[in-house]
């Protein structure tokens, strides 16, 4: 399956996000792919609450995501928006940062929402507290493709291999990471973390990016690091996007996944043992 991840450096507009997600992936449509994919908070990157209250809607009402169905459709694509923030009925009014899988006739397939929160110090100048204004999702996610069988994840679950492997254990074949990384952190962390999820996992890893300076009308400045990635099920990095924004492709192939499955079977291997002190 040809495949594109869109790399973008979204602002705190959703309407202008939307037009160019559009036009991207009518330019990946005309390059023959038929799965495409984009990065987290793909509707919105902002980190101030009141914007984030003045722009986002529950999910029947977003644009976003009304927008993206109706091209998946048009073109006939496959479609992770890797996710958007949408408001939820929680009573502390918290968002949820939500991946969805959309059909080439524009139809949900898969909702996963995010379930490790960003919540680090990196330095004295960088601090995320991401639980402060999302809630976290309790359920992993697994979705039925006509090409793979794919185990949704978002950003910071990357560091969290029980996750990955519950998923490629159900039957994953494809594992997706959409991501707006840290600068910091992506330049110390977010290779090696992808390639050891591919290799401990037997899957392909999906992971397209948010890069760049975001342009935002309220609150402090947000920089992502970018280099949307793919790797293969042996741990190969296919694709490596950089930080410019653009569509970048690779081709993906199940048969990969039961090779390297075949030649260390490892996720059949579990063995019960005691825990650290009992």
């Amino acid at each position: 399956m040809k495949t594109a991840l869109l790399q973008l450096s979204s602002s705190d507009d959703p309407a202008r996000n939307l037009a160019t997600v559009r036009e991207m992936l009518r330019a990946a449509a005309d390059r023959g792919a038929g799965f495409a994919l984009t990065p987290e908070v793909t509707n919105c990157v902002s980190g101030s609450r009141t914007h984030q209250d003045a722009v986002l809607v529950a999910e029947a009402d977003d644009p976003t995501l009304a927008g993206l169905r109706e091209t998946a459709s048009e073109l006939g694509l496959w479609l992770l928006i890797g996710s958007i923030g949408v408001k939820t009925d929680d009573a502390d009014g918290r968002f949820a940062n939500r991946s969805i899988l959309l059909s080439p006739k524009g139809e949900i397939v898969a909702r996963y929402d995010k379930i490790h929160m960003f919540d680090v110090q990196v330095s004295e100048t960088e601090t995320y507290r991401e639980s402060k204004n999302y809630r976290p999702g309790d359920r992993a996610v697994l979705a039925e493709t006509d090409f793979a069988r794919i185990g949704m994840t978002i950003c910071y679950d990357i560091r969290f291999p029980h996750l990955h492997r519950a998923l490629a254990q159900a039957g994953a074949e494809v594992l997706t990471v959409p991501a707006a990384f840290s600068p910091v952190t992506g330049a110390a962390h977010w290779e090696p973390l992808l390639r050891a999820r591919a290799i401990e996992t037997g899957a392909y890893v999906l992971a397209p990016a948010q890069t760049g300076q975001h342009d935002v009308s309220r609150g402090r400045p947000r920089a992502t690091y970018g280099h949307s990635m793919v790797v293969s099920p042996w741990g190969e990095v296919l694709l490596d996007a950089g930080t410019g924004v653009g569509v970048s492709y690779v081709d993906i192939d199940r048969a990969e996944v039961a090779s390297a499955r075949a030649k260390i079977g490892s996720l059949g291997h579990d063995r019960p043992y005691t825990g650290p002190g009992a």
